[in-house]
């Protein structure tokens, strides 16, 4: 992988995405316009560029960014936009647990999880865009650590890493009335099962959660 090329972002095309959730048997279906996905999950060193800080314990500029929370997410998506001059994406308000999203901004921010799906499949039907051991890095063959990333195939549209090496926050509440604010996560991680590196699972954790197999990856709406 050469330098630089971990800011990529790819173009995700339209589509509709049918979600299910093995907890309460439900399934939904969304429509999504186009927009653009990152390549790879953010990076140490994108982080530390962008915000100064440093989360997490494991120590690489391209391993996945961990120990990040959804807010930290939020926030580094805020900055890199205001960084390369766009418009934020998100109201965020100082001494609020509440954040707005505008969705007309040009900035950038987190995928929703119909969206992360949708970018995940690439178009496969199946539970996975091929064989695990070739795409993710998981419990099995991690050796119980993380991995810099882009180092297993991408999916078909070009993503790297959606299964496993590190969890990615999505935008979406998992779901209000039974766990409030939780937020929904996606992908699976370095220390997960197989079954956990899937395109349809779904995880939650509180908005402040910060942990070693959590991350992110950064989305932009296409403009009108």
């Amino acid at each position: 992988m050469k330098a630089g090329v971990e800011d990529a972002m790819i173009a995700v095309p339209a589509g509709r995405v049918t979600l299910s959730d093995r907890r309460t048997r439900r399934r939904w279906s969304v429509e999504l316009a186009p927009y653009h996905l990152a390549a790879f999950p953010v990076t140490r060193a994108q982080y530390v560029q962008v915000t100064g800080g440093r989360p997490g314990t494991a120590r690489g500029d391209r391993l996945p960014v961990e120990g990040v929370s959804w807010w930290d997410a939020v926030r580094f998506c805020n900055a890199m936009s205001q960084h390369e001059g766009l418009a934020p994406a998100y109201d965020i308000r100082a001494g609020s647990e509440d954040v707005e999203w505008d969705p007309s901004a040009d900035g950038y921010r987190l995928p929703t999880e119909a969206e992360w799906e949708h970018a995940c499949r690439a178009g496969t039907t199946g539970p996975r865009y091929g064989l695990l051991d070739d795409i993710a890095w998981y419990r099995a063959n991690s050796d119980e650590r993380i991995h810099e990333v882009g180092g297993k195939q991408p999916n078909p549209w070009g993503l790297y890493d959606m299964l496993g090496n590190v969890w990615d926050w999505c935008w979406d509440t998992y779901d209000i009335k039974v766990y409030g604010t939780y937020r929904v996560l996606r992908g699976g991680g370095w220390f997960d099962q197989h079954w956990s590196c899937r395109a349809s699972v779904r995880r939650r954790s509180h908005p402040n959660f910060q942990v070693d197999d959590t991350g992110f990856r950064i989305a932009r709406s296409v403009p009108h």
